[in-house]
This record gives C-alpha cells, sequence and structure tokens, in this order.
C-alpha cells in the first residue's frame, strides 16, 4: 500500500467506526490549518480527509483492504453529487473551518442557526416517471450525541458571559488627537452570544454539533424536472448548542435516455416503418416509459417520412398530480435496400400502375416476352 490510511488515523486495522470517528476528530483538531500554522499542516489536513473519507464507509473500507486502494466512488455516492456540498465548492475543509470559527473568530458574531445545505441526485427517466425511493449520503455538522446538542455537559449550565455582561459586545476606549474614541467589537470570549457555558461537552467542546457523516431516504415524487429542487428541513446544518438547524436542498439531475427525448410532460421518440405501412397504415407497438409498458402507435395510411403521430397520455405522469403528458411518434420510412424478385415484380407492377418512370432492372426472359408481344 502506497498509502496507510490506518497510520495517518493512528488506527488499527481492526478498529471500529466508533475509534475512527474518534481518532479522526481528536488529530483534526490538532491538523487543520486554522489551529496548525505548520507548512504542510493543510496536506496533512486534505491526507487525513481522505483517509477518513475511506475508512468510514464500510464498502470503501472492504475494498481498501483487500486492494490496498480504492477504485470509483466506492458505491456509497452512487446517485449524489457531494462536490457542492454547502451550495458549491464546499468540502470538508470548509466544514470544519466553520466548526473551529475559521481566521473570523473573535471578529465576528458566530452564527448560532445552522445553514442550509445543497447535494444532487442523478435520476434516470425511468425513476421520474414512477417516483423513486433515494439514500442520499453527505457529511454535515450534526448535533453532538453526547449532549443531545447542547453543548453542556450533566451538570452544567447555560450561564451569563462575565466579560461583556450577557451583552455579545464590548466598547473599548481610545484617546486620539480628535478626542476620546468609543469602539465596539464582539465579545471574542462568547462570540457575540452573550452566553458561556460553565461545564461544557467534552465531545464536541460547548459547540453542541460535530461533522459527522448522515445517511437518510427520500421519496422522490414522479414527474420531477431537471433542475427541480427538493427541501428537508433541518437536515441541514445543525445549529450551535441545539440552534434551529438549517435545511438539506436537493437539487434533481435527470439524466439522458437512449430512446426517449423529454420535453416537459411530453415525450418524444423515433419508430422506423416500411413503405407499404406508410402507404396502407399499419399498428405498431412499441416500449412506453412505464414498467412492461407496451404503447399501442396507429400509422395512418399515407403517412410521410420524418411524419410525428401522438400516443395520448402515454408520457410521463405529471408532478405531483393526476394525469401523464403525451407520447411524440417520429415516423422514420425506410426503403429496403434490396428486394427478391419477387418484391422487384410487384413494385414495378405498381409503378406501372400510378405511372412512374423507373430504372427497372429486366431479366433476359422478361425482355424477350416484352420483344414477342
Amino acid at each position: 500500500m502506497s498509502t496507510d490510511y490506518y497510520e495517518i488515523l493512528g488506527v488499527s486495522r481492526e478498529a471500529t467506526d466508533s475509534e475512527i470517528k474518534k481518532a479522526f476528530y481528536k488529530k483534526a483538531r490538532i491538523l487543520h490549518p486554522d489551529v496548525n500554522k505548520a507548512h504542510d499542516a493543510e496536506d496533512k489536513f486534505k491526507e487525513l480527509n481522505e483517509a477518513y473519507d475511506v475508512l468510514s464507509d464500510s464498502n470503501k473500507r472492504a475494498q481498501y483492504d483487500r486492494f490496498g486502494r480504492v477504485s470509483g466512488s466506492g458505491g456509497g455516492y452512487s446517485y449524489v453529487d457531494i462536490g457542492d456540498l454547502f451550495g458549491g465548492g464546499f468540502g470538508m475543509g470548509d466544514l470544519f473551518s466553520t466548526f473551529f470559527g475559521g481566521a473570523a473568530a473573535g471578529r465576528a458574531a458566530v452564527r448560532k442557526e445552522g445553514r442550509d445545505m445543497g447535494v444532487g441526485l442523478r435520476l434516470t427517466l425511468e425513476e421520474v416517471a414512477t417516483g423513486v425511493k433515494k439514500e442520499l449520503v453527505y457529511d454535515r455538522l450534526a448535533p453532538c450525541e453526547t449532549c443531545k446538542g447542547t453543548g453542556v455537559s450533566k451538570g452544567g449550565n447555560l450561564i451569563e458571559c462575565e466579560h461583556c455582561k450577557g451583552t455579545g459586545r464590548v466598547v473599548t476606549m481610545q484617546r486620539t488627537f480628535l478626542g476620546d474614541m468609543q469602539t465596539q467589537t464582539v465579545c471574542e470570549v462568547c462570540s457575540g452570544s452573550g452566553k458561556t457555558i460553565d461545564k461544557p461537552c467534552l465531545e464536541c467542546e460547548g459547540q453542541g454539533r460535530l461533522p459527522d457523516r448522515q445517511h437518510i431516504s427520500i421519496e422522490v415524487p414522479h414527474g420531477i424536472r431537471d433542475g427541480q429542487q427538493l427541501r428537508l428541513k433541518g437536515y441541514g446544518e445543525a445549529g450551535i448548542h441545539g440552534a434551529i438547524a438549517g435545511d438539506l436542498i436537493v437539487t434533481v439531475r435527470v439524466d439522458q435516455h437512449a430512446r426517449l427525448k423529454r420535453e416537459g410532460d411530453n415525450l418524444h421518440t423515433r419508430v422506423d416503418i416500411s413503405i407499404t405501412q406508410a402507404a396502407l397504415g399499419a399498428t405498431v407497438y412499441i416500449d412506453g416509459i412505464l414498467p412492461a409498458e407496451r404503447v399501442e402507435v396507429r400509422i395512418p395510411s399515407g403517412c410521410q417520412n420524418d411524419q410525428m403521430v401522438r400516443a395520448r397520455n402515454k408520457g410521463l405522469p405529471v408532478f405531483k398530480k393526476e394525469g401523464r403528458g403525451d407520447l411524440f411518434v417520429h415516423v422514420t420510412v425506410i426503403v429496403p435496400r434490396s428486394l427478391s424478385k419477387r418484391q422487384q415484380e410487384l413494385l414495378e407492377e405498381l409503378a406501372q400502375e400510378f405511372g412512374d418512370d423507373i430504372a427497372s432492372k429486366k431479366t433476359v426472359s422478361q425482355r424477350i416476352k416484352e420483344v414477342l408481344s
């Protein structure tokens, strides 16, 4: 193995999920670039994130243990685009930056409410037609299980900040040549909340939340459109000290279908027919979008190449409503490239009936019969 993820986290190969998570939290607090000023802190922190990403996922960990590496996306993220967490380009590094307060700590009031988060969800057109239940896997600041999100240890309390006397602000006086200048800043002790904890939770260090990987199931209704968003209340970033959590915003992306093209609730497809079917009319059957669905398409007599035939109520189900769109079938008339002797004779007779001038390939016997007649 070129990279030993167990060694990076400082755990044995038999470590439990709980031991891996605790080791990750412990090292993350030490290696995060906001608190570690070593020149290689950022690289080591990224390496730590990579190790945790693999070993905290059972499928990836099994693959790593067997082959010494993880190929592809591992299976846990089959339909989830986690690249745009927090609305785009927000990864685990930024997640911890938020957790630790970042460089702005002490200069601005800490937001207590959790922020909204965003993930992408890919669906097939068949899943759009029927509706589907999907599992989402994403990283967020989740309520601390030890203190139930309060940030307070057993027997502890939220108390008024002694430094700012509960105001969340500190006023300082500065003497200048223009006179005394009064400056108001955010309290560095309570970060503007006006409250401190006398016995903070040891697991989350009084935050009431910890970085964690979430697995949730979501019901996607039929007929949903590409780019449409679903909002899951309270599944975003957890708030500090039990404050209201943000929402999880799921953006749906629908994969292109090999045979069907979507246009709103309507579907478009193509079907090949023969010249006789086009001339005389026919009934053909094609696969619909619903499971085991066969759609009857009636080709009118005299149908022209690229003519469009409508099959009503055979499109996609309407989003959160009854009824379906239509299926539009674009006809392609196929001219045969080779003919049997009998087929050629029949077409030649038809051409004579229509009075068409054709370049017919006649046999020697046919030419002799024409001369004698």
